[in-house]
């Protein structure tokens, strides 16, 4: 018995939509790195300015090893690249899509 109100045309429609299993496992996996504070806060210190592990760990209040396991996930996610300048690492936002995720982000979270 089918529920009053199935449309099977608009579910054919959905499902052929529908990304294939293991691109919606890769987006869900893209999320989650959004889902830890901390990440999130270094995000938002390189979205003012470029900074090495020091300077980063300077303006969270953490320390230096916390920032750089942080830094390990974000830039293995390809959210944040590097740059060396001597013995000096520096971090910065891996590309604009970044920057737009964190804006929408925040326009969404600030509607009323």
């Amino acid at each position: 018995m089918n529920p009053v109100n199935t449309n099977p045309e608009t579910v054919s429609a959905v499902k052929k939509k529908m990304p294939d299993e293991s691109f919606l496992y890769d987006l869900a996996d893209f999320y989650r790195i959004f889902g830890d504070s901390t990440r999130i806060k270094i995000l938002y210190a390189l979205f003012e300015s470029e900074l090495c592990v020091y300077d980063i760990a300077k303006v969270l209040h953490m320390t230096q090893s916390a920032i750089s396991h942080q830094l390990r996930i974000l830039k293995d996610a390809k959210l944040v690249k590097f740059r060396r300048d001597g013995k000096t690492i520096y971090y910065s936002l891996d590309d604009d899509h970044i920057v737009k995720i964190l804006e929408l982000g925040t326009q969404h979270l600030c509607e009323e």
